[in-house]
């Protein structure tokens, strides 16, 4: 019965700590998200891991050895409760699992978590930390937001990933 294990992982050693787990012959998850990210004024979606440097391993402890998983390329531990590594329930993989391919972690419209009249916070820019009511949402990658500066009033456009929730 295959039991599945958190593995810590090197920064950004995710992609390849997988790669290298399944050529072990491991069982291996990596739960991802899709965003937009901007390069060079154009913008992409790209995958990003759900809970960076962690995936899930999973191992039958009747035929397989855990220590393996130490010395793989990418992975600097497992996490462990004492000397034995920390089983994480099943049901909580196969909810993540079955959430992501609902597309329930994707980040590819930061507008649908907003609203009119609502307070939001700056978190770039010249305005950050600044909170001001979200007053029109222009197109899908913009929005007005009303600010306290100098003792007035002041709309700002800004980008929708700039702000949240307040």
């Amino acid at each position: 019965m295959i039991r599945w294990y958190a593995v810590f992982t090197h920064p950004h050693g995710e992609t390849r700590a997988l790669e290298h787990l399944l050529r072990q012959g491991y069982s291996a998850y990596l739960p991802r998200y899709r965003t937009r990210v901007s390069h060079a004024r154009r913008r992409h979606v790209v995958l990003r891991p759900l809970f960076p440097r962690y995936l899930f391993a999973g191992i039958d402890r009747a035929s397989m050895r855990w220590r393996p998983i130490l010395s793989t390329f990418g992975v600097a531990d497992v996490v462990r409760a004492g000397d034995e590594p920390a089983a994480v329930p099943s049901q909580i993989v196969a909810t993540i699992r079955a959430r992501e391919e609902a597309g329930d972690f994707d980040r590819l419209n930061p507008q649908q978590l907003l609203h009119l009249g609502e307070l939001v916070r700056v978190t770039t820019g010249a305005f950050e930390d600044m909170v001001g009511m979200l007053v029109e949402l222009r197109d899908q990658d913009r929005i007005v937001v009303l600010l306290e500066w100098l003792g007035r009033a002041v709309r700002a456009q800004l980008r929708a990933e700039a702000v949240v929730a307040a």
